[in-house]
């Protein structure tokens, strides 16, 4: 029998989350995941087109229900997600450790991932007060404007850090009634597939949140093309990537949020206007006497 020091080590086969499932990725490939030294860390799917595909009818599925619960419910969920990234708090330090961070440094972005997520929470009832008017108009009419979600997002998440700017854009666009579809960090994508592991032992519905891993060479175009995605947010790329967005957005009249160059761990990453950045304004006229 081997000796235990002369095993082959195992690395872990992080798969993707659609639909408040585990899949493997239809293409059946994989990248692996290397730190520092070279030493295999873990197999990443390599997401394809037809997993976007199919993260985007989940989503899409999901939306109508999300959209209608009520603001007090959809905090209640963001809150226990919170509570869950919390009990597990030391895994994820340690995961991001793995990936290159500093103890402290993988402390701190794990406790301003928790910090974000009560944020978020404690917007839920609150961002329509803010962003709702009563507006004046010369006919004998009540005017009033409200926000609803846009519908589905599709989030090509920060690439330099692996769980704040991740955490930060799902929060604030699913708070609001959305879905969404997420393209995990390609340098540090561990942390993303943990986190469906909290979404998924907490209450949140299936679909809506989905985590792909890959490449963001094969995948910007499709989250900037589908023509049932609502909404695009890109937090990297230069004006190449930018250009390239934008132009494919505009088939279908996509909103577009640009969040490059914003230090997410920086407590002013924070705002409402993440959460009005992925609404409408619906204007609803109302006669006033007969």
């Amino acid at each position: 029998m081997a000796a235990p020091a002369d095993r082959l080590p195992v690395a872990k086969t992080y798969k993707i989350y659609i639909g408040g499932k585990f899949p493997r990725t239809e293409s059946g490939r994989y990248f692996t995941l290397e730190d520092r030294r070279g030493a295999v860390i873990a197999n990443v799917c390599r997401g394809s087109r037809k997993d976007f595909r199919n993260a985007v009818v989940a989503a899409r599925k999901a939306q109508p229900g999300w959209a209608r619960a009520s603001a007090y419910l959809r905090g209640q969920i963001l809150y226990r997600i919170a509570e869950m990234l919390e009990g597990r708090r030391e895994q994820f330090v340690a995961e991001l450790v793995l990936q290159g961070s500093t103890s402290r440094q993988a402390g701190r972005e794990v406790d301003a991932s928790i910090d974000r997520l009560i944020y978020y929470a404690g917007w839920a009832d609150k961002y329509q007060q803010v962003f709702s008017a009563v507006n004046p108009v010369s006919s004998s009419h009540f005017n009033f404007s409200v926000l609803e979600p846009t519908g589905v997002v599709s989030i090509l998440a920060p690439d330099d850090n692996g769980l704040i700017g991740f955490v930060s854009n799902i929060a604030a666009a699913i708070v609001g009634g959305n879905t969404v579809v997420v393209l995990a960090s390609e340098q540090q994508p561990l942390s993303a597939i943990s986190f469906a592991e909290v979404l998924h032992a907490s209450d949140v519905p299936g679909g809506v949140v989905n985590i792909l891993t890959g490449l963001r060479t094969e995948l910007t175009e499709q989250f900037a093309s589908h023509m049932d995605v609502n909404a695009v947010v890109y937090c990297d790329g230069g004006k190449k990537v930018a250009a390239t967005v934008q132009q494919l957005a505009a088939e279908n009249i996509k909103r577009v949020i640009d969040r490059r160059r914003i230090d997410w761990l920086n407590d002013t990453a924070a705002s409402p206007y993440a959460i009005r950045d992925t609404q409408e304004v619906k204007t609803t006229w109302h006669p006033i006497g007969t």
